[in-house]
């Protein structure tokens, strides 16, 4: 999950800062009121007229710059004049944004995201993930940015550098050192690039990320290291102690099905595929799955009821499942050495009659 929403605003002139503002929307009617509300105090309060206002539509999905409203209107990332944002953001709220990771429904923009344009000198990527051959944070470098790790892997191979951390010991001078080496900065001080990135490592863990990106970490026109860019992923089960976090949350980004399951307390992942299964165990409901793809079927979602579930938890998975128009037919597996079958019938049963 990503985070962000009515974040303060900070001044732009803090080095190392961004200056960034949410706009809110709650509804049609409200709006332009809200977008005018927000586009006055930010402008007003912290740019001069003259800078340029990058309009970022929120959706928690990539590919946003390459977008396509479906209101006709192209790009979800425009930089425009100051006195062009109130306009721009309107055309984008309430809107369907369409991405190459969004599916052809695309996603709905509540929310756009306005920063001051930065004179950019020289673009890096940087990142924070876990993996699992180290079973440790692993943090990656390269010294070019600006676009997809994947695209950076495929163009420049030999420039992505990995440095895994050890998880008891935490970050050291020298893996930041090789860190920075990979990023190979230009300008900014090599000194404070090390100490950013401990921090950045910091904030890492401190926060329960599973993933911490910024395409680009990039270097300003006076030698600053910069975020000009992030992405944060956080790890569920650290909600109960991330609660300001996880208090950011938009369901409204999320699949509606899973949003539903996850007040159930079910697992649940929906997919594509026409077959609903009931399971429980995470590793029988991956078997069923695969049975299903291996007799030419394709499964519609991964549902583990678990071990403890409830008659009523059954009703809900039932109709969760069937609230999905693809699904042609429903397959339930379950092991009874883990799970009372007599409470699933139950369960089916009711959501028969429901």
């Amino acid at each position: 999950m990503a985070a962000a929403t009515a974040a303060a605003p900070q001044h732009p002139r803090i080095p190392g800062q961004a200056c960034m503002f949410t706009c809110l929307a709650t509804g049609n009617r409200d709006m332009r009121c809200i977008v005018i509300m927000y586009y006055h105090f930010f402008c007003g309060c912290l740019f001069d007229l003259s800078v340029l206002v990058v309009v970022k539509s929120q959706i928690l999905a990539g590919g946003r710059g390459l977008g396509t409203f479906k209101s006709g209107l192209k790009g979800g990332v425009h930089i425009v004049k100051t006195e062009e944002v109130e306009d721009l953001a309107g055309k984008m709220l309430s809107q369907i944004l369409v991405t190459k990771q969004t599916g052809p429904q695309g996603k709905i923009v509540s929310k756009v995201y306005l920063c001051e344009k930065l004179s950019l000198v020289n673009e890096m990527y940087f990142a924070i993930t876990l993996d699992r051959t180290t079973a440790g944070p692993l943090i990656i470098a390269c010294r070019k940015g600006g676009t997809s790790i994947e695209d950076l892997a495929e163009k420049f191979p030999d420039m992505i550098i990995k440095v895994p951390v050890d998880v008891f010991k935490g970050i050291t001078d020298e893996d930041a050192a090789k860190v920075v080496d990979g990023l190979a900065p230009k300008v900014a001080d090599r000194n404070a690039c090390i100490e950013q990135v401990k921090k950045l490592y910091k904030l890492f863990c401190e926060c329960d990320c599973t993933l911490l990106e910024i395409n680009p970490i990039a270097e300003t026109s006076d030698n600053q290291l910069v975020a000009a860019d992030a992405k944060l992923n956080f790890d569920d089960n650290a909600a109960f102690r991330q609660k300001e976090i996880f208090a950011l949350r938009d369901p409204s980004q999320e699949d509606p099905r899973e949003v539903a399951a996850a007040k159930a307390d079910l697992n649940y992942i929906g997919l594509d595929g026409e077959i609903g299964c009931m399971v429980n165990g995470a590793g029988l409901a991956m078997a069923t799955m695969d049975i299903i793809k291996l007799h030419g079927g394709t499964p519609a979602n991964f549902l583990d009821v678990g071990g403890n579930a409830s008659e009523g938890q059954v009703v809900e998975a039932f109709k969760i499942l069937t609230s999905d128009d693809k699904v042609k037919a429903i397959l339930v597996n379950i092991f009874g050495g883990i799970m009372k079958c007599d409470v699933i019938a139950s369960g089916i049963v009711n959501a028969a009659k429901q």
